[in-house]
């Protein structure tokens, strides 16, 4: 499994994209313009199929436009933040200063669903918390897997609850979740730097005990 990250839109929002030895690809996050990723994937003659969410917040989906024409409808989000794809205002439009035109043709994702890309797997697991709707991705390519968590888990840290939609125990939850994978997982955050789960067990303040 191949993946690069594009720092993307106002908060340099970690996208990834991912590809396989037969150059199948997807990206994770959009979070503005996307010129810089479909110079990428045309220079690199990878075929990009689908573009997951790992929530609906404007700084993770504003760069959507700019791959829609590629990837048509395969665009897929949790289900519970569905709505702030339809409605941006409900995407912290305000907030972020980030305007957004809606995003009206896409998959909605429910816990334990699978998506294919090539050679690669992706699983879905529900961590609301930050979002009503947030999910993490375990993507797996033969035997390599790592997590792109979005905004649920950090570098020592986790995603805020004081915005419309979150919750600290149910983030909690999802962290307990989380708590169960294997110490050796990489985690490919939302914003900021590389980890794992063993790293985020020994030194995160926020970690289940």
């Amino acid at each position: 499994m191949h993946y690069k990250r594009f720092p993307l839109g106002a908060l340099w929002t970690n996208g990834y994209l991912f590809w396989d030895d037969d150059r199948e690809a997807f990206f994770v996050d959009p979070g503005g313009d996307a010129a810089e990723v479909l110079t990428f994937v045309n220079e690199q003659g990878l075929k990009l199929r689908k573009v997951l969410l790992t929530h609906g917040h404007l700084d993770h989906f504003a760069g959507l436009h700019s791959l829609e024409p590629v990837v048509g409808n395969e665009i897929y989000v949790g289900h519970g933040d569905a709505a702030r794809l339809r409605n941006p205002a409900q995407a912290l439009q305000d907030l972020l200063g980030i305007q957004c035109e809606p995003i009206t043709d896409f998959q909605e994702l429910r816990e334990g669903d699978i998506l294919h890309v090539g050679g690669i797997t992706i699983q879905v697991m529900e961590t609301p918390g930050h979002t009503e709707g947030g999910v993490c991705y375990l993507i797996e390519d033969a035997d390599e897997k790592l997590l792109a968590s979005g905004d649920t888990l950090f570098a020592q840290s986790v995603g805020r609850t004081d915005l419309e939609g979150g919750d600290q125990a149910v983030l909690e939850a999802s962290l307990r979740r989380l708590a169960a994978l294997p110490d050796n997982l990489s985690v490919l955050p939302g914003h900021g730097p590389e980890t794992s789960i063993g790293e985020e067990r020994k030194r995160n303040p926020y970690w289940p005990r």
